[in-house]
């Protein structure tokens, strides 16, 4: 029998409220440029506890600093690329200026967006869109990875790790590819076991029940620690480590034990892998809006420039921070390189 889980059920109940858009038509004149900031979630949207909101928390700050509206639309289990388009265009057509994509799913639809609005500003996270008009908030997810792994590889007492992602793609595998590096470079002993929700779709980062049934998979093998790229599907794992004493799991994009929507399972959130969404976000936004001078072209935050990071919330590896510490300082001064693709 499939289970739900409380997760799950919190996720159903943010979607329900999530607001979606359908295609706007093909008018070819675009609105006035000032109706606001355009911001299409992957799936999940806002309430995944993970990568869309915290593109949501960079969101909500720049409206509200810089007196602007805003529009939200997400994308569906199942949107095509035509589907896709169809929003990021009634988004434009309506006269929203700066449009952003969150997420890779978005590039073969916001690639046709740009060339057709010329005079919109996009950006997309996670990808690299070659247009004069679009801004690539790119991020170094192998760098802040590999911490997590350094602190895997310390804090585990099985010398088994686990890495779920949401899907197998060449995003997922930079997080995938740094965390064995660092779990590897600390702990030669320690055995990686690596699954996918859902091999060649997206769809994988919206499946908490499947994420927590992988994580109790590994938890029955002596699994103790869980490192999850895998936006809401993450979640479920979190609630499954979060259900057996003794084992920790990893959180990604936000500081996860800060997250309301995980609360009763913060004490079982070992770190976070922090992606800096809200911080890019934000500086995208005011480029526009305030600074009126569009970033475009890659903007990359990496360890350097404070794009990534891993948190110390809770206090579980404060005893562990020296080494952590360490292991930041080589990468920025270029002592260690972190691969940027998982090896099987």
């Amino acid at each position: 029998m499939r289970r739900v889980s409380t997760i799950a059920v919190a996720g159903i109940a943010t979607a329900a409220l999530a607001f979606s858009v359908t295609a706007c038509g093909s008018s070819s004149e675009e609105g006035s440029k000032d109706a606001g900031v355009g911001l299409a979630y992957d799936v999940g949207g806002r309430g995944d506890h993970s990568f869309n909101d915290s593109a949501a928390k960079g969101y909500d700050k720049a409206l509200k600093d810089f007196d602007v509206k805003g529009k939200e639309l997400t994308a569906k289990d199942g949107d095509t690329d035509a589907d896709r388009y169809d929003k990021l265009a009634s988004l434009a057509e309506a006269g929203y200026n700066p449009v952003i994509g969150v997420g890779y799913a978005w590039t073969p639809s916001l690639t046709k967006a740009a060339k057709k609005y010329k005079d919109t500003d996009f950006a997309i996270i996670d990808s690299v869109v070659d247009a004069k008009n679009v801004a690539s908030l790119v991020s170094a997810e192998h760098e802040g990875s590999y911490l997590a792994g350094v602190a895997a590889g310390l804090k585990t007492k099985s010398d088994k790790v686990g890495f779920i992602g949401g899907t197998d793609s060449a995003l997922i595998k930079k997080f995938a590819g740094g965390f064995q590096q660092g779990l590897k470079d600390t702990n030669p002993k320690a055995s990686l076991d690596v699954q996918w929700v859902q091999v060649g779709s997206a769809k994988g980062f919206g499946m908490p029940d499947r994420g927590k049934d992988i994580a109790e998979g590994m938890l029955s093998n002596k699994v103790d620690v869980i490192f999850s790229a895998a936006g809401g599907s993450g979640a479920g794992a979190i609630e499954a480590t979060a259900g057996k004493k003794g084992t920790w799991s990893i959180g990604v994009d936000g500081d996860q034990y800060y997250d309301k929507g995980l609360s009763q399972y913060k004490n079982s959130i070992l770190t976070s892998m922090v992606k800096n969404v809200d911080g890019s976000v934000y500086d995208f936004i005011k480029s526009v809006v305030k600074d009126k001078k569009a970033e475009s072209g890659v903007q990359s935050y990496d360890l350097k420039r404070g794009g990534v990071s891993l948190s110390y919330s809770g206090g579980f590896i404060d005893d562990i921070k020296p080494k952590i510490e360490a292991a930041k300082k080589k990468i920025v001064d270029g002592q260690i390189k972190v691969n940027d693709t998982y090896k099987d």
